[in-house]
């Protein structure tokens, strides 16, 4: 699908977004809402990254308190206002952390204790009804508490990825070529598809593809990939809903919200002795549900600059196994497993806004964090790096 200029004005644009992932989506919204005239280029017919290989949630409890919280909930402003102008689906479900060992509660207690007043919108449940009715899928069995947060949802990341583009052409005049390929950058032009193509400024949000304009740049930026395994179960029969997403004591080690939390390390240190396969590969399990009753549950993360393109049947076994400990499901049938590639900073960085020449903007590096922060950094670029509010 490849959307034309529409304004007269051939192979021009204020601003030139490399990649139709949601970082480029993210730019391209931000910018067409300011009156700015928008091009994306997408390498493949379509985008196939990372941005369709995701749970689809919009997970503000992850988010440190500050500004990755508040962007957090930036974006999930933007999606709910998206989903009702575009037309894509979105469930706010909330979520649960639920507990089984006094450690991870002991990490709850003190996460709900020292974020009084800090932007989460959270309570602790100790009644299992309570939380069965948040989800029914949690198990009563051993169930000490958890963690309930309304502020999370689900959109379906494929849906909304394939959805976007359309929308963005037809309300705001936002051309897209797609299967065209950027081979080179020299501001104010861009090579793309065989042509010359000029704009004020141009946004490199490639994604995992790093490594094909400014490599040097990426090359000295502390910035590596990570591979991540997910499964998608068939549809839950019966209308069955699962409520709530879900997560365990795992995820309490995934996440920097719970980082300054004081009973962490002796979690971490009991996840090291009893779960090492685990830790090696750095699984902690989420599980979200789509519009039409299907199950995605993960995942793993493996990081390197060169990941492994097989797959290991193990982890995805270990994802089930543990899943199995604190929920259950009607139907656990696997109909698809995949794995994404997303890139992420090593230097404790959230992610990568760089002026790689002037005027020639590389964002990247969100982590695994891309679907909750992208809309909410997008504004934050514009308004504080670009200097262009809305008109």
């Amino acid at each position: 699908m490849t959307h034309s200029p529409t304004n007269g004005t051939q192979n021009r644009y204020d601003i030139a977004i490399v990649g139709a992932g949601i970082v480029g989506l993210a730019m391209a919204y931000t910018a067409a809402r300011r009156g700015l005239k928008v091009g994306v280029f997408e390498r493949n017919g379509k985008a196939i990254g990372a941005s369709i290989r995701n749970f689809g949630m919009i997970w503000p409890i992850g988010q440190p308190s500050g500004v990755l919280l508040e962007r957090a909930l930036r974006s999930r402003e933007i999606y709910l206002d998206l989903a009702k102008q575009a037309g894509f689906w979105y469930n706010p479900n909330g979520s649960l952390h639920v507990a089984y060992h006094k450690d991870e509660w002991a990490v709850l207690e003190e996460f709900v204790e020292q974020n009084r007043g800090n932007g989460y919108t959270c309570e602790l449940l100790t009644d299992t009804k309570k939380i069965q009715e948040k989800s029914p899928a949690v198990k009563a069995e051993g169930l000490i508490g958890a963690l309930w947060s309304e502020t999370e949802m689900i959109v379906d990341p494929r849906e909304v990825i394939a959805t976007l583009p359309d929308f963005l052409h037809q309300k705001y005049e936002v051309d897209f070529h797609f299967g065209t390929a950027v081979t080179g950058v020299n501001a104010p032009y861009l090579e793309a598809g065989g042509q010359k193509w000029q704009a004020d400024r141009i946004m490199i949000c490639s994604g995992a593809d790093f490594e094909t304009l400014y490599p040097e740049l990426f090359a000295s930026s502390s910035i590596t990939k990570c591979k991540l395994q997910m499964m998608r179960t068939s549809v839950q029969g019966n209308g069955w809903r699962m409520g709530a997403s879900l997560c365990a004591g795992l995820t309490l080690t995934h996440y920097a919200a719970f980082k300054d939390c004081p009973s962490l390390a002796d979690l971490n240190d009991r996840f090291t002795q009893t779960m090492p396969a685990y830790k090696k590969y750095g699984i902690h399990v989420l599980v979200s549900q789509n519009a039409a009753g299907e199950l995605t549950l993960g995942d793993s993360h493996e990081y390197g600059l060169t990941p492994e393109p097989f797959d290991k049947s193990e982890i995805d076994q270990w994802v089930l196994d543990y899943l199995a400990t604190f929920a259950h499901f009607p139907d656990l049938h696997i109909k698809e497993r995949w794995h994404g590639i997303y890139p992420k900073l090593t230097n404790g960085g959230t992610e990568l806004v760089l002026e790689a020449e002037s005027n020639v903007w590389i964002v990247n590096g969100l982590g695994g964090a891309g679907m909750t922060l992208s809309l909410g950094l997008a504004e934050y670029v514009f308004e504080s790096k670009l200097h262009e509010s809305v008109s």
